[in-house]
């Protein structure tokens, strides 16, 4: 003893040793009989005491409530007392019960002893309806925060305290089960919320207890076995038979009171109408499956995880997703999975494509584990193979993952979800089958890149660098390259280093610019120097293989840029460096398109900026000498042309010259007059030529602009920008006038338009007169005259009527991002906004065009309108009548020219949808503030109306009508005088048909008077949804097991299975990202056909029907 007293001394110096009460707690029970126990247990026994006091001071719900740590104590006290007295431990944990709920009752002893179920209920139900609840459940107290799971807990450690006792005596937990599950059937959504979480956590309880006694039982019945065998018969026997049939006997009696709460409670609240109890039921059902499948893995129970895959809500839908997860994740579970599987599976592939993101990511997850299982066929997986290019990145990553393991890795049909068999397979091999995945998309970089993206994070061999050039050069015998699959192994080498260094490869739905820490940032640079490494000796290789192909030279000239240069001197490769700069300089007068122009320019430019010393000299005299031999065939090129040869040689080195000019000014005497001569005299050159001499015309204007020494300049320098842009412009007006008048010309005819257009839109800018007023260059400044501006819009115009079908026709063409009717109409707002050009003209005909040309240019002339609101100064009401009565004017233009009728109603609609839409802008609040312009359009556009009778009086109907719903009525009055009296004074006595919209007007104007309140429009602006652009519903309501269909159990409402968005909005083109224009290509991934052990090929896959849930 004194040596455990001397153990327990405190040291002398030092933190005193922490008391292990679990090491010894048989010591301190004799230490304490002995008196001799240290000050902690003094201090446990203080603290036991003054829980004991709390307890007998408080009731359970206030314990549940505000003080959980006594949860455990409190349960063992009801236990203790439940022998003692039965009714009273009922009444408090049913009191409890009725108060967790929040109801405010006054019920006794007595009173629910003699009462039945149904009686109570309904008595808390009526103190629900006369407000006497109080919300804990949903409640935001900081109190009550932890509420919810202080109810779980008492309930846990209820049921657990309770299993060698009070469990199974048939009188408690069967009077708790009948008041939790009447509770949860009632009306109040508190009383449901609470009594299902406790119906739902008892069951998880009494599977805990089952689950033990199941233990139990299997270890007695190992004994009685054993003890047969020896053939004994005796006490032991007996003894172990009796602890076996009770055992079994509990067990029997919890599976049945489980079968109870699932019947009277999960089986009606499964389908509440709160989102959240249903949630609640889904989440425990796949607990309990999974927990206990001797009873729940079942089909009968299984159904309800299956019908809830089409609930409405998204959240519930995400619930069984996961509870099917974990289910499929047990191999012991999937041979009573089969029939369950075969009804639902099409459903879970549907929800990969579900409107809510996360929900369809845990459903490409559940796929993985069908597809783990061999429960999908390669069939089915065809519709999946689309979302490799879905907008959200979180659905493409999850999907790429999918693709990975089942058509790359092909190890998912093998082992677990996540263990990888990459390290068993060359880089090689995974390289080939991704190569046959990219075949489907040769011609289409974008798909590509998309494909890649997604795949990228899980396939470690597009990070093997060294692997995929020594395949681009033919060392690898393992794969033989075809010319479609070198094209695409060249763009996943680029791709794959730009992501490998932090760069993205497809475009991001949020446009953020992309910012990194400290760690990840030296991930790049590490990256960077893997990716130089590989390709300091070999890059000239590759440059050299492939300088003459077209596919191919642009991604890998793009790979210069993605290098660490300095790396050339450290390893002392200046000589491979210098012949990549050789090869890329070659590659530029080599080739003529666009992508393999800028790369060349691009790698060149940056060898300069980034390079030092000697190499940076090389790169500097390289780009010198592009520029000079570029000038010299520019100007041999011209001269050729002038002497009768062919274009084509001019037409290359314009091309050139202008991508060379987009980077860095060209500086040679004579060639802006070259190029001026030759578009003055030889006016038959091909439309293209002409365009190229007018960029490279601008551009050497804008260089020399830029040169010019704004605070002292020269003479000399300023007479010779006014000569080239006097030479310009006297161009650009010439093409102003005569191109309306080509009947014929096609295509090249409508680049040519287009040019012009934008380049006098962009000269305009340039020199605009306000600009340079009061300053040293005040003679550069320039403004249009009227009549130009009016040639200028009318080219614009004829722009604007060329059809979507015949720009999509020509939407592989180069440059056409630079030559379409947005890029027109963007070129003539920035004029009106930047106030280059008269506002009081431009303004109005470009408004007036509104709702004419399709949504992109919609919202360009939006945009127009948002910004110039915002000028305080602007008249928007004399802009918004001036565009109505332009487009009027076109509508009386087709009448008078007695043009059909159908392109007479179609510009009579254009007016009314102009009309509307810029009435659609006045909305709430905005037509207190801006009511004045209101007004002042309805009373200026009267006048106008009334001007040439009746042939103007349609304008009433409109232009006018929808400005009218804006008014107050106490507006109207003054506007129906005005018109009667301007009918009085004119004498409407002629035609009545012609009348028809003066009439409506009126009549319109009389209803609005009348109507005091007027309510809220619609707003303009259309209501964007949440989540991903809804898709095409096809999913109807499944009665699965067609044994199981006599009670209302066995069926789910048609809300749960029809469309799981409430909406039925049908999808508007304009608000579809622009990713979605170009889905169609992917369904060519559905036959896909990648060589796999124990699969064969994928067949065309049906049609598929995108969810909307």
């Amino acid at each position: 003893m004194e040596e455990n007293l001397a153990s327990l001394r405190r040291p002398k110096r030092g933190r005193p040793p922490r008391p292990r009460y679990e090491d010894h707690a048989e010591f301190e029970e004799e230490a304490e009989a002995e008196g001799l126990g240290p000050p902690q247990t003094k201090r446990k026994r203080a603290a036991s005491a003054a829980a004991a006091a709390a307890l007998e001071d408080q009731r359970l719900i206030d314990i549940i409530k505000h003080n959980g740590r006594l949860i455990s104590l409190a349960v063992k006290k009801l236990v203790e007392d439940y022998e003692s007295d039965k009714n009273s431990v009922t009444f408090q944990i049913l009191t409890m019960v009725f108060e967790a709920c929040g109801a405010k009752h006054e019920i006794y002893p007595d009173y629910l002893h003699e009462s039945d179920v149904d009686e109570i209920v309904v008595n808390l139900v009526e103190l629900a309806r006369k407000g006497l609840v109080e919300d804990n459940y949903n409640s935001k107290q900081k109190d009550l925060k932890n509420f919810k799971e202080n109810l779980v807990s008492f309930w846990d450690n209820l049921v657990v305290e309770c299993q060698n006792g009070p469990l199974f005596d048939d009188i408690l937990f069967q009077k708790i089960k009948d008041y939790v599950v009447a509770l949860a059937c009632s009306p109040p959504r508190v009383y449901r919320q609470v009594a299902t979480l406790i119906g739902l956590q008892l069951v998880t309880s009494f599977i805990s207890v089952a689950k033990t006694l199941s233990g139990q039982r299997e270890t007695t019945q190992r004994q009685l076995n054993a003890e047969k065998k020896k053939q004994s018969v005796g006490p032991l026997v007996e003894s172990l038979n009796k602890r076996l049939a009770l055992t079994h006997e509990n067990i029997t009696y919890l599976e049945e009171l489980m079968r109870k709460i699932f019947t009277g409670l999960f089986m009606h609240r499964y389908r509440d109408v709160d989102p959240e109890i249903r949630m609640s039921c889904i989440k425990s059902l796949g607990i309990w499956v999974v927990s206990y499948p001797s009873l729940f893995l079942q089909d009968i129970y299984l159904k309800y995880l299956g019908w809830t895959l089409n609930d409405k809500n998204a959240g519930v839908r995400r619930t069984s997703v996961l509870a099917l997860q974990s289910l499929y994740e047990v191999d012991d579970n999937i041979p009573s999975l089969g029939l369950f599987t075969e009804r639902f599976y099409k459903r879970m592939i549907q929800l990969a494509d579900d409107i809510d993101i996360s929900v369809a990511v845990s459903a490409i997850g559940l796929i993985k584990q069908l597809m783990r299982h061999q429960l999908l066929s390669d069939d089915d997986l065809g519709p999946l193979y689309d979302l490799l290019i879905d907008e959200p990145p979180l659905i493409r990553r999850a999907i790429g993952e999918l693709v990975y393991d089942h058509l790359i890795a092909q190890n998912i049909k093998t082992s677990h979800t996540g263990a990888r068999d990459e390290e068993n397979e060359s880089s090689e091999v995974h390289i080939g089958r991704m190569l046959q995945i990219l075949r489907e998309f040769a011609d289409d970089a974008v798909l590509s890149s998309y494909v890649i993206d997604d795949i990228w994070d899980d396939m470690k061999a597009m990070k093997d660098w060294k692997c995929m050039i020594s395949v681009l050069l033919d060392e690898n015998p393992a794969i033989e390259l075809t010319d479609i699959d070198g094209t695409n192994l060249v763009r996943m080498l680029r791709a794959s280093a730009k992501k490998a260094v932090g760069e993205r490869i497809v475009p991001a739905m949020d446009n953020r610019k992309l910012y990194y820490n400290k760690a990840q940032k030296e991930v790049f640079e590490n990256s960077r120097r893997e990716i130089t490494s590989a390709l300091l000796v070999r890059y000239p290789q590759l440059l050299r293989k492939y300088i003459s192909d077209k596919a191919k030279i642009s991604p890998l000239v793009d790979m210069m840029i993605l290098l660490k240069l300095e790396m050339y001197s450290f390893k002392r490769q200046e000589k491979h460096f210098k012949a990549a700069i050789d090869l890329i300089f070659d590659a530029f007068f080599k080739h003529g398109e666009k992508d393999t122009l800028r790369s060349c320019i691009k790698a060149i430019t940056f060898c300069c900026n980034e390079c030092q010393a000697d190499l940076k000299d090389y790169a500097e005299n390289k780009l010198k000498n592009l520029e000079d031999e570029l000038v010299l065939k520019v100007k041999n090129a011209i001269k050729e042309v002038e002497a009768g040869d062919d274009e084509y040689s001019l037409l290359v080195n314009l091309k050139r010259l202008y991508e060379l000019q987009l980077s860095k000014p060209v500086k040679n005497d004579g060639l802006f007059e070259d190029m001026y001569r030759i578009l003055s005299h030889l006016t038959d050159m091909d439309n293209e030529v002409k365009s190229f001499l007018l960029l490279n015309m601008h551009l050497q204007v804008a260089w020399c602009l830029h040169a010019i020494d704004d605070k002292n300049p020269s003479e000399t320098s300023i007479d010779e920008l006014l000569s080239k842009q006097s030479s310009l412009f006297e161009q650009l007006y010439y093409y102003l006038v005569v191109l309306p008048t080509y009947q014929e010309g096609g295509r090249s005819t409508s680049v040519l338009s287009c040019r012009v257009c934008i380049i006098t839109a962009e000269m305009w800018c340039l020199f605009k007169k306000s600009k340079y007023s009061s300053t040293r260059l005040e003679s550069l400044g320039y403004l249009p005259q009227l009549d130009i501006v009016q040639k200028f819009w009318k080219l614009c115009e004829q722009q604007l009527h060329i059809s979507d079908e015949t720009e999509d026709e020509d939407s592989n063409r180069e440059y056409i991002e630079d030559t379409n009717k947005d890029a027109v109409m963007i070129a003539a707002a920035k004029l009106v906004l930047a106030d280059t050009v008269s506002k009081d003209y431009l303004g109005p005909e470009i408004v007036s065009h509104y709702e004419s040309h399709g949504a992109s240019t919609t919202e360009i002339i939006k945009h127009l309108i948002t910004a110039l609101k915002k000028n305080g100064n602007f008249d928007m009401a004399a802009l918004f009548l001036e565009a109505l009565k332009r487009a009027y004017e076109r509508y009386m233009t087709h009448v008078h020219d007695e043009e059909n009728q159908t392109l007479i109603g179609k510009s009579y609609k254009e007016c009314q949808d102009l009309a509307s839409r810029l009435a659609g802008s006045y909305v709430g609040a905005a037509r207190n503030k801006y009511k004045s312009e209101i007004l002042k359009i309805i009373q200026d556009g009267i006048p106008y109306a009334f001007a040439d009778l009746p042939k103007q009086l349609s304008f009433l109907e409109a232009a006018l009508l929808p400005f009218v719903s804006k008014l107050a009525s106490s507006d109207i009055p003054d506007i129906l005088t005005d018109v009667q009296r301007r009918a009085q004074n004119t004498n409407l006595n002629g035609d009545q048909s012609s009348l028809g919209p003066y009439s409506t007007f009126v009549e319109h104007l009389r209803e609005r008077q009348k109507n005091e309140v007027f309510q809220e429009e619609k707003e303009e602006k259309p209501v964007r949804r949440r989540g991903r652009p809804r898709k095409v519903r096809d999913v109807s309501g499944k009665k699965l097991f067609d044994g199981h269909n006599s009670s209302d159990e066995e069926s789910i409402s048609a809300s749960d299975h029809q469309g799981h968005g409430e909406d039925d909005d049908d999808d508007d083109e304009a608000d579809q990202p622009l990713i979605n224009t170009i889905r169609s290509s992917a369904s060519k991934l559905r036959s896909l056909k990648v060589s796999q052990q124990g699969t064969s090929g994928h067949k065309e896959a049906p049609v598929r029907s995108g969810s909307n849930s």
